[in-house]
């Protein structure tokens, strides 16, 4: 009864180990075929391709909101500031 019990233990685990082993292989198989590099490269390409559509959008809304500001400041009469000057506080150091 009880060596029953081992043997049928024992059998799971070579079980276990076999499938593990044939898996590992398998692994081992992709890796080695650039199928994984291949995919790592197209998953990285979007990633790009994602990044240039999200900056070109920011860039947008970036222009869009200076247009609605400068015309707000023309509204009230106010001068833009040159681009790219540094707004000061008042006063000299």
């Amino acid at each position: 009864m009880v060596l029953g019990g081992i043997a049928a233990k024992a059998v799971g685990v070579v079980v276990t180990g076999v499938a593990g082993a044939a898996v590992y292989d398998g692994v081992k198989r992709v890796a080695r075929s650039g199928v994984f590099r291949s995919a790592t490269v197209t998953v990285t390409a979007w990633g790009l391709k994602g990044a240039r559509a999200a900056e070109t959008g920011a860039e947008k809304v970036r222009l869009a909101t200076a247009d609605v500001l400068s015309e707000a400041r023309e509204r009230i009469g106010e001068q833009a500031p040159v681009p790219g000057a540094q707004a000061g506080h008042g006063h000299e150091h």
